[in-house]
């Protein structure tokens, strides 16, 4: 028997050395386009960026040592170009160019997946790479040795792409990442995504989200990279990661059938259209388990599991299926792991199949043992019997095991009710006595059983909240940091006494940090006669994060070095310092610690406090904002925050004088063009003479603050109909007066041109030059239906408070 192999990394390697395990006797040939076989591709990133510091590590064999071991013939350098089944023949060409044919009995196929090299212009210049093979890895890691490589981008937000990210950062350069969807990694629900989105912008990593590279140019020796919005960025090197498609262009005129993925089609044997071919890896395509659907997985772990079963049905016969694959994957973002496994929520919505989720925060670990770090769990599931069908993970720690044991109870077609069943190994330093998952599947069971009506993240930015009852149950310090716009605040502990506030015919809406406390708050209220009550799935954690604008900024400081609130970079700082432990406490947990270490030490001592909580370093500077006292560090070292706070006078009141340089706030109320060129006109001016400046945009001046081109978004009906009603960006905006059904504008714009006096669009680009702070009022925001992501990129979103302070510091404050 003769046994030919095409491809020799992942499944066709595995299945050479299969063959020969079971057939001692046979002849194998293994033929590789490449130079190498059976390497380490998923190690590649970590080569570039230095974590392996040993080129040779990433090869399990060389072509020698695997043809000595399983006396296979392996051939490097011989690329399959053409097959022809009747004649059981292939057509290879060698590196030199010469072509010679090759018999077979049985074929096996695994020739991989090919990088997409999107069309853009000057796409090939030098500086750009792809990361796929051997080759291009050492192609890119000579680049990084023999030039200064200062400013690096990254295109593509996916697994791969976050990866190089994370290396390029540890060579030394400031990285950007551009990803054409709003959130980086595709295959997890933007939730999730968002806790990488605030890990990667600590990280000093700049995200241009909703963006596509449009052409490249070369000035001098950097790169020049345009982006859809219009936006230029100059860079020292550009990783391209924007996928991959199946390698089947060799296939051409040979009968074998692709499915309609694209990918080589495959019978639950692995074999292909055509008898005694067989086809394993990133080319071909397989039902997805869950939903019965072909898809491509481009995933090691199957490709691997493929090939051997592939190598006992071509040696024994049709008699091993595959079960297929749910695409159980996993990624290091720096500190961060995420996993995901099954289907997303998005996807099952894209499918139209029926689903329920749930969202958990946990603990790594027990939380009082040291160093237990936060753990977000979402299970998607079925709505009838609460079958699974997904789960993704984010976390720092024992974020594989759990994705490994809920991906093969899915595998097993397994319910939410299962995942309370797994019999943990618990001890204080691996688990806590209720496991995470545990935890995800008795809140996914009440969810299913309509003991706890949950609301999601989305549907509470849609709430009417006229109509409705936003109660927060989180403690009144909670509430003072951050809240909903429209709630009230009852903590949980009060509740019962305050019955008597709470509107009985209204939708009534729980929410507190996590989720937990809601739930609580729902059975009293529940017991108590409320009828219409839903909780918060995910807490105020989940619902902030992922409204949360993506904030570019530098990293954080070296965990060695502290800031001092003046702006001076001091060490050894002589200053009595209380070290507080908050790690493994749940908001509110760090935030009451803090006050209670601050009220038992003196004005200017000192409280060092580390914690886990990824949202305490946001709560602790507003907690510090508001009680007068003063944050001088802020660090951050795998998963744990580290705060120095410097304990200052109680608050006074201060009586702002025209004589104080303070700043200028402007609230943009209209959305008439006359009146945006004033405020625009008066707030460049107030910004050139260095003044802080901020413009707080509420009702119809939202309009003119609108992306031209704008992202396709849900809204609900009335949503849509203000969408009708109000212009779409600045270039609809009417005069206040003499408009003329749309003539005064125009005549407005063209006199404004003829005279060289600056468009709106261009005195707007002026005042985001200048670093003038554009806010969107949130309540604003959800009464008209306006989305973020029909906002500039540039503003953010901000509620009265927000306002309300920038005013306390302003000596001039304007209605327009």
């Amino acid at each position: 028997m003769k046994y030919i192999i095409v491809g020799g990394v992942a499944g066709g390697a595995t299945a050479a050395a299969r063959i020969r395990r079971i057939d001692e006797q046979s002849k194998i040939i293994m033929l590789e386009k490449g130079k190498y076989i059976s390497y380490a591709n998923c190690g590649l990133p970590y080569y570039i960026g230095g974590t392996i510091t040993s080129r040779e590590k990433l090869f399990l064999q060389t072509p020698t040592s695997f043809g000595t071991r399983f006396n296979v013939d392996v051939r490097t350098e011989n690329e399959v170009i053409q097959i022809f089944p009747a004649e059981k023949k292939i057509l290879i060409r060698k590196a030199d160019g010469a072509q010679y044919n090759e018999s077979y009995d049985k074929l096996l196929l695994s020739p991989g997946a090919t990088p997409v090299i999107p069309p853009i212009k000057g796409v090939k210049m030098e500086g750009i790479f792809l990361l796929r093979n051997v080759l291009d890895t050492d192609t890119l890691k000579d680049y990084l040795t023999t030039h200064t490589v200062k400013q690096a981008m990254v295109v593509g937000g996916g697994f791969i792409g976050l990866e190089m990210a994370e290396n390029l950062h540890h060579t030394g350069a400031h990285v950007s990442l551009v990803e054409m969807e709003n959130q980086v990694m595709p295959p997890i629900d933007f939730s999730m995504a968002a806790h990488v989105h605030e890990h990667l912008t600590q990280k000093g990593i700049a995200l241009f989200l909703s963006e596509t590279v449009t052409q490249f140019h070369r000035i001098e020796d950097k790169i020049e990279v345009w982006l859809k919005s219009g936006k230029k960025i100059m860079t020292d090197l550009v990783l391209i990661s924007v996928g991959v498609r199946p390698e089947v262009a060799f296939l051409k005129d040979s009968g074998i059938q692709l499915g309609e993925t694209g990918g080589i089609w495959v019978n639950d044997f692995l074999e292909t259209s055509i008898k005694d071919i067989y086809a394993v890896g990133d080319a071909i395509e397989f039902p997805h388990p869950v939903t019965n659907k072909p898809w491509l997985n481009y995933l090691a772990n199957p490709a691997n599991r493929q090939g051997r079963l592939a190598a006992d049905n071509m040696v024994k016969g049709n008699s091993e299926k595959y079960e297929g694959a749910i695409g159980t994957a996993i990624a290091k973002v720096f500190d961060l792991t995420v996993a995901t496994t099954g289907l997303p929520g998005k996807k099952l919505k894209q499918l139209d199949i029926p689903y329920q989720s749930s969202v958990t925060h946990s603990q790594s670990h027990a939380n009082y043992y040291p160093q237990s770090l936060p753990l977000t769990l979402k299970l998607t599931f079925a709505p009838q019997d609460g079958k699974l069908l997904g789960a993704q993970c984010v976390g720092y720690e024992g974020i594989d095991k759990r994705i490994d044991q809920i991906a093969l109870l899915i595998k097993k077609g397994g319910t939410v009710y299962d995942l309370m069943k797994v019999e943990h190994a618990y001890a204080p330093p691996y688990s806590s006595a209720k496991d995470p998952i545990a935890i995800g599947g008795y809140v996914a069971g009440n969810i299913l059983n309509g003991s706890m009506p949950v609301i999601s993240w989305r549907e509470m930015q849609q709430v009417n909240r006229e109509e409705s009852y936003l109660l927060d149950v989180r403690t009144a310090d909670e509430y003072k940091l951050e809240a909903i716009a429209g709630s009230v605040n009852i903590p949980l502990d009060e509740l019962r006494n305050r019955l008597a506030e709470i509107p009985t015919d209204r939708q009534i809406y729980v929410y507190c940090g996590i989720g937990l406390r809601g739930y609580m708050a729902l059975k009293i209220l529940v017991q108590r006669g409320f009828t219409k009550v839903k909780n918060l799935s995910g807490g105020y954690k989940t619902y902030s994060l992922a409204i949360a604008p993506v904030a570019n900024q530098q990293k954080m400081m070296d965990p060695h070095e502290e800031k001092h609130h003046d702006g001076e970079q001091k060490k050894n700082l002589n200053l009595k310092i209380v070290k507080v432990d908050a790690c493994g406490l749940q908001c509110p947990g760090p935030i009451l610690k803090l006050k209670k270490s601050m009220e038992e030490i003196q004005e200017g001592d000192c409280i060092e406090i580390s914690s886990t909580d990824p949202g305490f370093a946001r709560d602790a500077q507003a907690w510090c904002n508001s009680t007068g006292n003063n944050l001088l560090s802020n660090t951050f070292d795998k998963g744990v925050f580290t705060i120095l706070i410097e304990k200052g006078a109680l608050k006074g009141c201060n009586l702002t004088t025209s004589c104080d340089s303070k700043g200028k706030t402007f609230i943009m109320f209209s959305d008439d063009l006359d009146k945006a060129l004033a405020t625009f006109v008066l707030a460049n001016g107030a910004a050139a003479t260095g003044q802080k400046t901020t413009i707080f945009f509420t009702f119809w001046g939202l309009n003119v603050i609108k992306k031209t081109e704008k992202p396709s978004v849900e809204k609900d009906i009335f949503g849509k109909m203000f969408s009708w009603m109000l212009p779409s960006h600045s270039l609809k905006l009417k005069l206040s007066k003499m408009n003329m059904l749309g003539i005064g504008s125009k005549m407005m714009r063209y006199i404004m041109k003829k005279k060289n006096i600056e468009s709106l669009e261009s005195l707007r680009k002026q005042a985001i030059e200048q670093r003038v702070e554009l806010i969107a009022c949130q309540m604003s925001m959800e009464v008209m239906g306006v989305k973020r992501e029909e906002l500039l990129e540039e503003v953010t979103v901000g509620g009265v408070a927000t306002y309300m302070e920038r005013a306390d510091n302003a000596n001039v404050n304007l209605f327009i």
